[in-house]
Protein backbone atom coordinates (compact mmCIF):
# COMPACT_ATOMS: atom_id res chain seq x y z
CA UNK A 1 0.00 0.00 0.00
CA UNK A 2 1.83 2.84 -1.32
CA UNK A 3 -0.83 5.70 -1.20
CA UNK A 4 -1.18 6.06 2.65
CA UNK A 5 -3.43 9.16 2.06
CA UNK A 6 -6.49 7.30 1.03
CA UNK A 7 -6.04 5.23 4.13
CA UNK A 8 -6.03 8.18 5.95
CA UNK A 9 -8.96 8.80 4.36
CA UNK A 10 -10.72 5.87 5.30
CA UNK A 11 -9.67 5.90 9.09
CA UNK A 12 -11.43 9.61 8.99
CA UNK A 13 -14.60 8.31 7.21
CA UNK A 14 -14.55 5.29 9.67
CA UNK A 15 -14.82 8.04 12.42
CA UNK A 16 -11.45 8.58 13.70
CA UNK A 17 -11.09 12.58 14.34
CA UNK A 18 -8.31 13.33 12.84
CA UNK A 19 -5.14 11.75 11.29
CA UNK A 20 -1.96 12.34 10.06
CA UNK A 21 1.37 10.67 8.12
CA UNK A 22 4.69 10.87 10.01
CA UNK A 23 7.38 9.23 8.32
CA UNK A 24 9.29 6.35 10.79
CA UNK A 25 12.75 7.94 10.91
CA UNK A 26 11.10 10.66 12.54
CA UNK A 27 10.00 8.58 15.48
CA UNK A 28 11.40 8.39 18.86
CA UNK A 29 11.68 5.79 21.16
CA UNK A 30 12.86 6.99 24.38
CA UNK A 31 14.61 5.05 27.44
CA UNK A 32 12.67 7.59 29.65
CA UNK A 33 9.18 6.76 28.67
CA UNK A 34 10.02 3.12 29.11
CA UNK A 35 11.23 3.61 32.38
CA UNK A 36 7.92 5.20 33.33
CA UNK A 37 6.54 1.53 32.39
CA UNK A 38 9.01 -0.05 34.66
CA UNK A 39 7.27 2.20 37.20
CA UNK A 40 4.39 -0.18 37.05
CA UNK A 41 1.99 1.98 38.05
CA UNK A 42 -0.57 0.31 35.91
CA UNK A 43 0.63 -3.02 37.58
CA UNK A 44 0.83 -4.57 34.06
CA UNK A 45 4.95 -4.45 33.78
CA UNK A 46 6.16 -8.14 33.22
CA UNK A 47 2.43 -9.84 33.17
CA UNK A 48 1.41 -9.10 29.52
CA UNK A 49 3.01 -9.86 26.32
CA UNK A 50 1.66 -5.99 24.86
CA UNK A 51 3.85 -4.38 27.83
CA UNK A 52 7.47 -4.65 28.22
CA UNK A 53 9.44 -6.80 28.72
CA UNK A 54 6.81 -8.91 27.08
CA UNK A 55 7.27 -6.59 24.05
CA UNK A 56 10.79 -6.60 23.84
CA UNK A 57 13.58 -4.47 24.63
CA UNK A 58 13.38 -1.18 22.96
CA UNK A 59 16.34 -2.11 20.99
CA UNK A 60 14.11 -4.89 19.04
CA UNK A 61 11.08 -2.21 19.16
CA UNK A 62 13.40 0.25 17.36
CA UNK A 63 14.32 -2.67 14.82
CA UNK A 64 10.77 -3.53 14.16
CA UNK A 65 9.89 0.52 13.49
CA UNK A 66 12.37 0.82 11.35
CA UNK A 67 11.07 -1.91 8.93
CA UNK A 68 8.27 0.36 7.86
CA UNK A 69 7.98 3.79 5.76
CA UNK A 70 5.37 5.82 7.38
CA UNK A 71 3.26 5.98 10.93
CA UNK A 72 -0.41 6.52 10.20
CA UNK A 73 -1.14 8.46 13.30
CA UNK A 74 -5.16 8.82 14.40
CA UNK A 75 -7.04 9.91 17.42
CA UNK A 76 -10.34 10.34 18.66
CA UNK A 77 -11.30 13.06 21.30
CA UNK A 78 -13.84 12.30 23.59
CA UNK A 79 -16.42 14.77 25.35
CA UNK A 80 -16.38 14.59 29.33
CA UNK A 81 -19.08 15.78 31.73
CA UNK A 82 -16.17 16.90 34.20
CA UNK A 83 -12.53 15.54 35.14
CA UNK A 84 -14.00 12.66 36.99
CA UNK A 85 -16.38 11.07 34.10
CA UNK A 86 -14.65 7.83 34.35
CA UNK A 87 -17.53 6.20 32.62
CA UNK A 88 -17.23 8.61 29.55
CA UNK A 89 -13.56 8.03 29.62
CA UNK A 90 -14.26 4.26 29.73
CA UNK A 91 -16.64 4.86 26.51
CA UNK A 92 -13.82 6.79 24.94
CA UNK A 93 -11.52 4.51 25.21
CA UNK A 94 -13.66 1.36 23.92
CA UNK A 95 -14.84 3.90 20.93
CA UNK A 96 -10.80 4.34 19.85
CA UNK A 97 -10.24 0.74 20.39
CA UNK A 98 -13.18 -0.52 18.21
CA UNK A 99 -11.74 1.96 15.29
CA UNK A 100 -8.72 0.67 15.86
CA UNK A 101 -9.78 -2.56 15.13
CA UNK A 102 -11.86 -1.97 12.47
CA UNK A 103 -9.32 -0.32 10.91
CA UNK A 104 -6.99 -3.40 11.71
CA UNK A 105 -9.39 -5.66 9.81
CA UNK A 106 -9.36 -3.83 6.83
CA UNK A 107 -5.41 -3.52 6.22
CA UNK A 108 -5.56 -7.85 7.58
CA UNK A 109 -8.34 -8.37 4.74
CA UNK A 110 -6.42 -6.62 1.90
CA UNK A 111 -3.02 -8.54 2.97
CA UNK A 112 -1.18 -5.69 3.96
CA UNK A 113 1.68 -6.04 6.37
CA UNK A 114 1.46 -3.54 9.58
CA UNK A 115 2.89 -2.72 12.63
CA UNK A 116 -0.36 -1.59 14.87
CA UNK A 117 0.62 0.54 18.07
CA UNK A 118 -2.10 1.56 19.77
CA UNK A 119 -3.86 4.02 23.28
CA UNK A 120 -2.99 1.29 25.69
CA UNK A 121 -2.17 -2.40 25.10
CA UNK A 122 -4.39 -5.86 25.20
CA UNK A 123 -7.25 -5.95 27.52
CA UNK A 124 -7.55 -9.83 28.14
CA UNK A 125 -8.23 -10.20 31.30
CA UNK A 126 -5.43 -13.02 32.02
CA UNK A 127 -2.77 -13.21 29.36
CA UNK A 128 -0.49 -16.22 28.38
CA UNK A 129 2.64 -14.07 28.81
CA UNK A 130 5.45 -15.55 29.43
CA UNK A 131 4.20 -19.28 29.46
CA UNK A 132 2.33 -19.12 25.76
CA UNK A 133 1.72 -17.28 22.51
CA UNK A 134 -0.88 -14.80 22.47
CA UNK A 135 -4.29 -16.11 22.15
CA UNK A 136 -5.53 -13.20 19.52
CA UNK A 137 -3.02 -12.48 17.24
CA UNK A 138 -5.51 -10.62 15.45
CA UNK A 139 -6.55 -8.13 18.38
CA UNK A 140 -2.93 -7.72 19.57
CA UNK A 141 -1.74 -4.59 19.91
CA UNK A 142 1.74 -3.10 22.35
CA UNK A 143 0.87 1.02 23.38
CA UNK A 144 3.14 3.70 21.64
CA UNK A 145 4.41 3.93 25.28
CA UNK A 146 5.54 0.49 25.39
CA UNK A 147 7.48 1.56 22.08
CA UNK A 148 8.69 4.23 24.02
CA UNK A 149 7.01 7.02 22.11
CA UNK A 150 6.06 10.28 23.98
CA UNK A 151 2.82 10.41 22.25
CA UNK A 152 2.21 14.15 22.80
CA UNK A 153 5.31 14.85 20.85
CA UNK A 154 4.60 12.51 17.98
CA UNK A 155 1.24 14.27 17.58
CA UNK A 156 3.52 17.62 17.55
CA UNK A 157 5.53 16.23 15.34
CA UNK A 158 2.67 15.37 12.78
CA UNK A 159 0.60 17.82 13.49
CA UNK A 160 -2.09 16.98 15.24
CA UNK A 161 -3.75 18.47 18.36
CA UNK A 162 -3.53 16.31 21.66
CA UNK A 163 -5.08 18.36 23.94
CA UNK A 164 -8.82 18.87 22.76
CA UNK A 165 -9.62 21.39 25.32
CA UNK A 166 -11.11 21.51 28.84
CA UNK A 167 -12.83 18.22 29.88
CA UNK A 168 -11.87 16.68 26.82
CA UNK A 169 -9.44 13.39 26.82
CA UNK A 170 -7.22 12.26 23.65
CA UNK A 171 -6.74 8.59 22.94
CA UNK A 172 -4.17 8.19 19.97
CA UNK A 173 -2.93 5.28 18.15
CA UNK A 174 -0.65 4.71 15.12
CA UNK A 175 -0.14 1.85 11.99
CA UNK A 176 2.71 1.30 10.68
CA UNK A 177 2.71 0.80 7.41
Amino acid sequence: MKNYENFCTFMREIGFDDVALLETSKLRLLPEVRDMCAANRCGAYGKKWCCPPGCGTLEECKNRVAQYEVAVVALTVTRLEDSFDFEGMEEGSRRHKELFQKAMAALRAKGERFLPLGAGGCECKTCTYPDAPCRFPEKFTVSMEAYGMMVSEVCKDCGLRYCGGNNTLTYVSMILL
